[in-house]
């Protein structure tokens, strides 16, 4: 299976660099290139649009932020042998942070995004001046996960309509209004040969089965290993991280701050995209500074 043809009206990325694999990675960006930059790692399932408003405001406020799809997501390229691993997945962060000319970049990672950042720190691969985990401990809850990956597998086959697209994102996010501009959808999805709707993503991303034991004991490793200002922001109704996760995450990197945002979930920069684009702009404004204008 290939990735399939993007649907017209889906936005060009502004950048198209390409890893150490020979894979394409799609970007966008914001800000002067000069200014301090912000690199946001999307979640899972998402693309580099999941970071729009965030980057907009960042930029708007004097930083140069960077969105980029991760390898088998929206409009970067697959990995030729199925290859999706966090190592994998920060190499590719350190790409970009060498095409972007970053020395020591802000990481902003959701979900997915936050355990690459981890490792991409821990390991050594990425040196970060702050770093801002979107819902995203080294403990996670089971059955929330689960969800996630059932919500991944879910239709091979594709949809017959964007309509039915629209049906399984409202039946995964019921407290979400359904989206009713169905163009929106074009950066979700792909049209395959048979005419079908299919996600963006890579179906090889998410086939193999996690070893959560050795990926809770991995990202606590990397998170004892943090010493730049960190922040964590977790939505309150998550049901990926729970308060039994964030506080074993603070007992990990006891320097970090720590905030809940109420009515959102684990997507909660998208769920909350004004709250949390005002949360991450005051922290980086407190520890990294810039002559922009602040939120």
């Amino acid at each position: 299976m290939n990735a399939g043809t993007r649907l017209p009206g889906t936005p060009e990325p502004k950048h198209i660099w390409t890893n150490a694999d020979g894979i394409p990675l799609a970007a966008d960006s914001w800000g002067h290139p000069g200014n301090p930059v912000v690199v946001l790692l999307h979640g899972g399932g998402q693309t580099r649009h999941a970071w729009g408003s965030t980057g907009a405001l960042l930029g708007k406020v004097g930083y140069h932020a960077v969105a980029f799809d991760a390898r088998g997501h929206g409009d970067s390229g697959w990995s030729p042998d199925g290859e999706y691993s966090l190592d994998a997945l920060a190499r590719d962060l350190r790409c970009i942070v060498d095409a972007v000319g970053a020395e020591r970049p802000v990481l902003v990672g959701a979900s997915l995004g936050g355990s690459t950042s981890l490792v991409a720190i821990g390991d050594g691969h990425v040196e970060s001046s702050a770093l801002i985990l979107v819902d995203i401990v080294p403990y996670t809850e089971p059955a929330g996960v689960a969800r996630i990956h059932a919500f991944m597998r879910q239709r091979p086959d594709g949809f017959d309509t964007l309509e039915e697209v629209a049906d399984a994102i409202s039946q995964y996010r019921p407290t979400q209004s359904r989206q009713h501009n169905l163009n929106g959808l074009s950066k979700n999805v792909r049209v395959g040969e048979d005419g079908r709707f299919r996600w963006h993503w890579d179906p090889r991303f998410i086939s193999k089965p996690m070893d959560i034991q050795h990926r809770h004991e991995r990202l606590s490793a990397c998170a004892r290993r943090l010493t730049m200002p960190t922040l964590l922001v977790r939505g309150a109704s998550s049901d990926v991280v729970s308060e039994t996760g964030v506080r074993e995450f603070l007992e990990l990197c006891p320097h970090a701050h720590y905030v809940n945002v109420a009515k959102a979930g684990h997507m909660v920069a998208g769920d909350r995209n004004d709250t949390f684009g005002k949360v991450a702009a005051d922290f980086l404004f407190r520890y990294l500074p810039v002559a922009g204008t602040q939120p």
